[in-house]
């Protein structure tokens, strides 16, 4: 039992550190970013045709922190990413581990696309300004990345996202239902749609790219090795 937990123990703490390094960094930038949460929020309100108004004075402090924290993420990306590629790191043959240069560029592009699909697509449509809908956005946008990620280290395969395809259908809709300003199923499928789209290129992804399925290998028996309880000789 020992012999279980002790790595068990150990990756829980690599976790905990990699996660305090990442939101330590997140933290510094948000102090930071909140110095010129008023120019952000002007570079934000391009695409609508008035002005934004605050009824009251805690309206436009959150304002600032929801647009600070957004400035934060984007900055602490490289961080974010290190870190996320150390985690899964180990499990990844030498050969692989070199993609993670172009697996970094390639995330930031993903984020950055989902930034600017939503702020001149998504936002002008529903007619408001919401920072989450841009960081869920940056987040989905990096769904055909991680998926292809977890099937290439072997977490899951190309068979087995596409038999749960309905199931993330429904995660879509639910996630859409929660998030959207409004219950309307016109903002729904905005946010649904792309989901969806980006789960299907996960799926291709995966079967592209994931690694192959276990390969069994007919090792000669030796005569003299001990019967398992199965009926197969213990090797």
């Amino acid at each position: 039992m020992a012999q279980i937990l002790n790595p068990f123990a150990a990756h829980i703490r690599t976790v905990k550190k990699r996660l305090i390094i990442i939101g330590a960094t997140i933290l510094v930038a948000l102090m930071v970013a909140f110095a010129f949460s008023g120019e952000m929020i002007a570079w934000l309100n391009r695409p609508f045709p008035n002005q934004l108004v605050f009824y009251g004075p805690t309206e436009a402090l959150f304002a600032s922190i929801k647009v600070s924290f957004l400035a934060a993420i984007l900055a602490s990306l490289p961080v974010i990413f290190y870190q996320c590629w150390k985690f899964i790191e180990p499990a990844l043959l030498p050969k692989e581990q070199r993609w993670g240069i172009p697996l970094f560029a390639l995330a930031g592009a993903l984020f950055a696309f989902g930034l600017i699909f939503c702020n001149l697509v998504i936002l002008p449509l529903v007619i408001d300004f919401n920072v989450k809908f841009l960081l869920i956005f940056g987040c989905a946008f990096e769904l055909p990345l991680v998926l292809t990620i977890l099937a290439r280290v072997g977490v899951v395969s190309a068979q087995v996202l596409a038999k749960y395809r309905k199931h993330a259908i429904m995660a879509a809709l639910i996630l859409s239902a929660i998030v959207t300003p409004d219950a309307t199923l016109f903002t729904m499928l905005l946010m649904a749609v792309p989901l969806m789209v980006l789960y299907e290129i996960g799926i291709l992804g995966a079967r592209i790219f994931g690694r192959g399925g276990p390969t069994e290998v007919n090792l000669p028996l030796d005569p003299d090795l001990p019967i398992g309880p199965a009926g197969q000789r213990v090797r």
